[in-house]
């Protein structure tokens, strides 16, 4: 059997990962897992929130999930709770430059990161075999996870940065839900620009695997932007949205991530303008002030008035 193809998203939390991931999870062979990351904490150890499986059973007694574990083998509660330590000491954020060298080869790696990563690795090749022949999308947005992947001689991977205005996503950080606690804006905005940073290491060292998308440029013309990613993930065929952003949700098998994922049926992509009603002057400032460094580049104007040119770069 071929490796498995993974497309694995990075970027900061709330950049439409989800919305991506179910789209592409519409194609034939090809599976979305939400956030993978969070296989062992949540969906095992029942350690952390919305953690559903998106077909609307528990993880562990999901028909996919139950049989991926089952063949993985080895006490699953001992082996998520290895593999929650190994995360932590791993896969911070502030690791992807060590994670990349390893990847690179020019360290060696880290102890624990080789069973760590084969540990994933055996999960992707078990989905590969029910039902995520053509790809497996893996929205955990870790990127020094996405590093270290990418030193894996057993799988195709490719990294898919996702980028959304800093503006809108301190707003859905600005009250508190279900599944994940308030931030401040410029707290959300601080974790927006080290994520983003980290994630364009990733670019700068492995171009040829790195795609970045605009989550605004998904909405406004969710069809060209879905082809794009479907042709960097070596995905032939049409999209499953048509121009207008319309497309129909069937089942998925996601581990975690926005509730949204557990939402079937008629569909429609587009913005959410609320942030800009929602948002104080004061708020949309103190969102501004910590993503300075990275708004031009990125197409994002200092002052949210006028709309940022649209573009997808690679």
């Amino acid at each position: 059997m071929a490796d498995p193809r993974v497309l694995y998203i990075t970027g900061w939390m709330r950049c439409g990962s989800t919305l991506l991931g179910n789209v592409l999870g519409e194609l034939p062979g090809v599976l979305h897992t939400g956030e993978l990351h969070y296989l062992w904490r949540n969906g095992v150890l029942g350690a952390g929130t919305n953690s559903t499986c998106g077909c609307g059973s528990g993880v562990t007694a999901c028909d996919l999930w139950s049989r991926v574990l089952a063949a993985a083998g080895d006490d699953r509660h001992e082996t998520a709770r290895r593999m929650v330590r190994a995360q932590r000491s791993l896969l911070r954020t502030r690791h992807t430059r060590d994670r990349l060298a390893e990847s690179g080869g020019t360290a060696r790696p880290a102890p624990g990161l080789d069973p760590t990563m084969g540990r994933t690795a055996a999960i992707y090749r078990g989905l590969a075999g029910l039902g995520a022949e053509r790809l497996i999308v893996d929205g955990s947005k870790y990127p020094a996870e996405a590093a270290a992947l990418l030193g894996r001689s057993d799988l195709d991977v490719r990294v898919l940065h996702m980028v959304r205005d800093p503006r809108p996503t301190a707003y859905s950080y600005k009250r508190a839900k279900d599944y994940i606690d308030p931030m401040s804006p410029a707290r959300s905005s601080g974790y927006w620009t080290a994520f983003n940073l980290a994630s364009e290491l990733i670019g700068r060292a492995r171009p040829d695997r790195y795609l970045r998308v605009r989550h605004e440029d998904l909405c406004r013309d969710p069809s060209r932007v879905v082809t794009a990613v479907m042709r960097f993930a070596g995905l032939d065929g049409e999209p499953p949205v048509d121009e207008s952003g319309r497309l129909s949700l069937g089942r998925n098998h996601t581990v975690t991530g926005n509730p949204d994922r557990l939402s079937s049926g008629a569909a429609v992509i587009r913005a959410d303008e609320r942030w800009r009603a929602g948002l104080t002057v004061r708020e949309i400032a103190a969102a501004t002030g910590p993503a300075l460094p990275l708004l031009a580049r990125y197409g994002y104007p200092l002052l949210p008035i006028k709309e940022a040119r649209s573009w997808i770069w690679g």
